[in-house]
């Protein structure tokens, strides 16, 4: 295993336009208690990651931004254990993929439903290309 394997760098982060880009023409659907998005598209040399990931907890769910930070950290941590499989997968078939997942309950979880949840998103995707 490389070293960096478990990291979630900068690059893998999905920000500012390419965010924007997500939700126009892209493929949805839900796993409790996400609602994810994503969008496929052939790699080029000027990626710097495979996959990139947008991480959501809506202000209109969860009031206080203490939990809508626990939220997110809890599911980039979910993410960043269990993105290698997607990772090679996008890697084999020279695809890039952007992901975003919007967190869709108004209770907190613990981390063990999210990390059940991101798994099954990942898988369903990575079973969709």
């Amino acid at each position: 295993m490389s070293e960096g394997l478990y990291r979630l760098t900068k690059a893998e982060r999905l920000c500012g336009k390419a965010a924007n880009g997500l939700f126009a023409g892209s493929k949805s659907g839900f796993a409790f208690p996400y609602r994810y998005i994503y969008k496929t598209r052939p790699a080029t040399e000027e990626d710097k990651a495979q996959v990139s990931v947008l991480f959501v907890v809506p202000k209109r769910n969860i009031k206080r931004a203490v939990g809508r930070n626990l939220l997110k950290r809890r599911t980039r941590e979910a993410y960043r254990l269990q993105k290698t499989k997607i990772v090679e997968k996008a890697t084999q078939k020279g695809l890039h993929i952007d992901i975003g997942l919007i967190y869709s309950t108004k209770e907190i979880l613990d981390f063990s439903p999210i990390k059940d949840a991101v798994r099954g998103i990942l898988e369903k995707i990575s079973g969709r290309l």
